[in-house]
């Protein structure tokens, strides 16, 4: 097929996903929450309205939850128990408008396309998108297909994206190798997308997934920080920055367990794997005023977030963190060709690495409490983790507020 017909099939093409996506609904999830702190777990940190990613200004996030069918595997046909998970820095009125951003790998078995572009422009362009491993392909191209159906070429005719998509394995309740996720489902979830209090556990791309051995998926969490704590002054002003955290939780055995220095996995006997075969994605949101290289900082903090709930990061773990800010809108705009944007100090970011550590361990751990058990493929069972063993232990050994 020739160029000039390429183009407009694929803008055809992009048109009609999206007309598909409006009509395939996420199923519904369950309408009781229970999240960490419900329990007295003593975090630290304050967290913002809704103790979420979203808490930072015009971050929105949107889910397609895919669950059909069950008993033995039948690669193509199911079960099925997957999803899409759609994080919108600047929502979807601002799209095409990038944020600054950094990328960390912790341990490298996995996957997270489009970082080669952000650690060399120091730019996040479009939404970042999580799924399974062998959905990534549909997803990023899915990513592409929607932002030319509704931003198209600009002035001069360039239209090009290099999306970041990332995943983690569920082919242990799910039928992985069935390409269940489809171009509409990343579409709807883009299209799904909203600020304010959103879902956790067994939903979008964290519906399969496996954390520390029970059932795990998508969790979030936010912290607070005044301005007057970052600069240091004693100021009056109530501004504040904050940090906001979203998981895609699928990481860690059983024993690792660790909730607020309790060895809780340990005290809970049951196990699902041989070995470790999981990962987990952080993706870190501010509306700071940081620079890329700030951002990559920021990102590498997520680790000791990450370590403060047990994981080792093993071999078998792809431990792929994002941190983007939506502060500095325009900042890659052409013209005019010399811009003034807002930064801090590098001296004055500690707060924003507690923030960042404080959120990442919550996050995890609300993607644990807000879950329940999981049957998928050939009859697995997960179990989520139990809630009231959990608060027993946490009385019993003084870890309750």
């Amino acid at each position: 097929m020739s160029d000039i017909l390429r183009s407009p099939f694929r803008l055809l093409l992009s048109l009609l996903l999206v007309l598909d996506a409006s009509a395939r609904e996420p199923i519904p999830a369950p309408t009781k929450t229970v999240r960490a702190r419900d329990l007295g777990i003593p975090f630290d940190g304050t967290p913002g309205k809704f103790n979420a990613i979203t808490d930072v200004p015009g971050v929105e996030v949107g889910y397609t939850t895919l669950i059909s069918g069950e008993g033995k595997l039948e690669v193509g046909k199911g079960p099925v128990r997957t999803g899409v998970t759609a994080i919108l820095p600047r929502g979807r009125a601002a799209m095409n408008d990038p944020v600054f951003a950094g990328y960390f790998s912790l341990n490298g078995n996995g996957e997270m396309t489009g970082t080669a572009w952000v650690e060399e422009s120091g730019f996040l362009e479009g939404p970042i998108v999580l799924t399974n491993t062998h959905s990534v392909g549909v997803a990023r191209d899915a990513v592409i297909a929607w932002r030319l159906a509704h931003g198209g070429p600009d002035a001069e005719g360039f239209a090009w994206s290099l999306p970041v998509v990332a995943e983690t394995w569920d082919g242990w309740l799910n039928d992985v190798d069935g390409f269940h996720v489809k171009p509409e489902d990343v579409a709807h979830a883009i299209e799904a997308a909203q600020s304010g209090a959103i879902e956790e556990g067994s939903v979008g791309g964290g519906t399969g997934m496996i954390c520390y051995e029970f059932k795990g998926g998508t969790g979030t969490a936010s912290r607070m920080i005044p301005v007057a704590a970052v600069a240091g002054r004693g100021s009056s002003e109530t501004k504040q920055f904050a940090i906001g955290v979203l998981v895609q939780a699928n990481c860690g055995r059983r024993p690792q367990l660790t909730i607020r220095g309790l060895e809780v996995g340990k005290k809970i006997p049951g196990s699902v794997y041989k070995r470790e075969t999981g990962s987990i994605i952080i993706v870190v949101a501010t509306d700071a005023p940081l620079l890329p290289h700030q951002l990559k900082r920021l990102a590498r903090r997520a680790s000791l977030g990450l370590a403060r709930t047990g994981s080792v990061s093993g071999n078998g773990s792809g431990d792929l963190f994002i941190a983007f800010s939506t502060a500095n809108p325009h900042a890659a705009d052409a013209k005019p060709p010399i811009r003034t944007i807002e930064t801090m100090p590098n001296d004055l970011m500690d707060p924003l690495f507690t923030a960042t550590v404080e959120a990442t361990e919550e996050a995890i751990i609300n993607a644990l409490v807000d879950n329940q058990d999981m049957i998928g493929r050939d009859n697995h069972k997960v179990e989520a983790l139990p809630r009231e063993r959990l608060q027993q232990l946490l009385k019993e050994y003084n870890r309750s507020r």
